[in-house]
């Protein structure tokens, strides 16, 4: 059990220290439209591909950018305008606004920025990361419902926590590279 507490703090030390090396390039350096192709992950393999936009620009009122998807080729109808805010940059924590009462909280950890956020049943896991000139895009989703659970036992006069182990269902990825201008 010692072992789990010791891992967890280094973890969590360690994202802490990587949130305070990258808040003052981000998300100034991912200014700019970006573009690319999603790809669309089953069990099955590669289902579904559609163009995809994202559009990280300052706005000129506030601290806030825009992050505003962009899915498929209908650029109107396919248009997510939402709106990354600053909460806390030195801790890595932003949010980001749907502008339909949806708030999700973003961290940004070692470069990359997670979102990790449940909606009707599912559990879904975002992730955006700048990697020489290109923006990784990536969501991870299933139930969040256990589909197995084990531990909750002693072994060895330890006391084994509970620990539950959730489905992936749908993988959506896409490497995206900046506009011309």
């Amino acid at each position: 059990m010692r072992l789990i507490f010791t891992l967890l703090f280094l973890i969590v030390a360690c994202s802490l220290s990587w949130a305070q090396e990258v808040p003052s390039i981000f998300p100034q350096a991912w200014e700019g439209k970006w573009q690319g192709e999603l790809k669309i992950y089953n069990a099955k393999g590669l289902a579904q591909k559609i163009p995809m936009e994202l559009h990280i620009l300052p706005i000129d009122t506030s601290e806030s950018f825009t992050w505003s998807i962009i899915y498929g080729e209908d650029k109107e109808k396919g248009l997510r305008p939402y709106e990354l805010k600053i909460v806390d940059a030195e801790k890595g924590h932003y949010i980001v606004d749907e502008h339909n009462s949806i708030l999700l909280d973003a961290y940004l950890l070692g470069g990359k920025l997670f979102e990790r956020f449940s909606v009707m049943g599912s559990m879904l896991l975002a992730t955006t990361e700048l990697r020489d000139d290109v923006l990784y895009y990536e969501i991870i989703s299933g139930s969040e419902t256990a589909v197995n659970t084990t531990g909750d036992t002693k072994v060895d006069e330890e006391d084994i926590p509970a620990v539950g182990s959730f489905p992936i269902v749908v993988r959506q990825y896409a490497e995206l590279k900046r506009m011309e201008e």
